[in-house]
């Protein structure tokens, strides 16, 4: 769908358009999807390089309360994580929990070095439920406060570090979900060394009124092009990493998505956590699906709505997301099956307009992940 008038703008807007940008709505948003040199060169060149992304539609909020303890417990209420034992300058990937141990939404959470509040960061299509969710389960004393007027960047490749430190030095040395403010060519900004695509990168929130500068700074740099939303989505499932509202949603639990890495050890212990009684239950005795990667044979990829069956003809799951891998060159996907066909090299079938595609169950990521440890 073209982008019209009624669409948001962020403050790149104009930026995409000079770069010669498909601009598509995205989460309310005018975003671009790809530029002139198209998605498989953005993709590749963020596998080689450094790519630069356009993320200010994402939800960038505060969380602020009397004391650092009373917040931190706060968003414990909400969310299987630590968040209580969160270092300063660390980052944390977690999720929002209804009461039926579905996910509200994904969301990365930081602890700022500076200050120790707690920054928050929602996905652009769920921010506004977001908003409403945490702000009606909050104790009277805390607040969640949106960042106003910030501009977000992501750069990602392992040549990021080299082009984003010529102009911020301190950057190269955070490591991987750590984070800082910063200064790039003099301007204020927080730098984290963090990403969706499973590369080494850093997102970079920025005042709006500064983020075109630092966009155009970066893109000067050699290794950097501009990459949009089609690249963003085949080097997030390349990485195995999920797309709320596709591969996650309100009815999907974590241990369904196969994300129980992401609730702490202490809080399994205390069980203190939103449908605790019911995804620890999934924990010890199975949850009745589990999300899996998928390789299909031959060339054509399987999309997102497509029957998983079992090679006698029984439909057992659905693909979530799917499509043609740059980096393997290759058709590859993710769904959601039963246990019993969820094991590494399980035999299966992808229906796609009416055929049976030959594939199996593959271990994620698909491309092994470059973060800097």
């Amino acid at each position: 769908m073209e982008a019209t008038s009624t669409l948001k703008r962020t403050p790149l807007y104009d930026l995409h358009v000079e770069l010669g940008g498909k601009m598509v709505e995205f989460a309310g948003y005018a975003l671009a999807v790809y530029y002139p040199g198209g998605i498989m060169k953005e993709h590749l060149h963020t596998r080689a390089a450094a790519g630069l992304f356009d993320v200010s539609h994402m939800g960038q909020r505060q969380l602020v309360g009397p004391d650092h303890a009373t917040t931190a417990k706060a968003l414990e209420a909400l969310t299987p994580g630590d968040i209580v034992g969160l270092g300063a300058g660390r980052m944390r990937y977690t999720m929002l929990l209804n009461p039926d141990g579905g996910m509200v939404d994904d969301l990365m959470v930081t602890r700022t070095a500076e200050d120790g509040r707690l920054g928050l960061v929602f996905n652009g299509a769920r921010k506004m439920v977001d908003d409403a969710y945490v702000r009606a389960r909050l104790p009277r004393a805390v607040e969640l406060l949106p960042f106003e007027d910030r501009a977000l960047l992501a750069l990602q490749g392992p040549k990021a570090a080299a082009a984003l430190g010529r102009h911020c030095p301190q950057a190269e040395a955070l490591s991987f979900m750590t984070a800082s403010s910063a200064s790039f060519d003099g301007i204020a900004c927080h730098i984290s060394r963090s990403g969706y695509t499973g590369e080494d990168g850093f997102e970079i929130s920025v005042h709006a009124a500064e983020a075109q500068r630092v966009a155009r700074a970066l893109l000067a740099e050699p290794e950097v092009l501009p990459i949009g939303l089609g690249a963003r989505d085949s080097l997030r499932l390349e990485a195995g990493l999920c797309l709320y509202g596709h591969d996650i949603d309100e009815t999907t639990s974590p241990v369904e998505a196969n994300l129980v890495w992401t609730i702490a050890k202490r809080r399994k212990i205390d069980r203190d956590f939103p449908a605790a009684p019911k995804i620890m239950g999934q924990l010890f005795d199975g949850a009745p699906r589990r999300r899996v990667g998928l390789r299909l044979s031959g060339r054509a990829p399987a999309r997102e709505g497509a029957d998983i069956a079992s090679r006698d003809g029984q439909i057992v799951g659905r693909v979530t997301s799917g499509g043609f891998s740059p980096s393997l060159n290759a058709p590859i996907a993710m769904g959601y099956v039963p246990p019993a066909f969820a094991e590494d090299g399980c035999e299966l079938d992808i229906m796609v307009r009416g055929k049976a595609l030959a594939a199996q169950v593959a271990a994620l990521p698909f491309v092994p992940n470059r973060y800097k440890r």
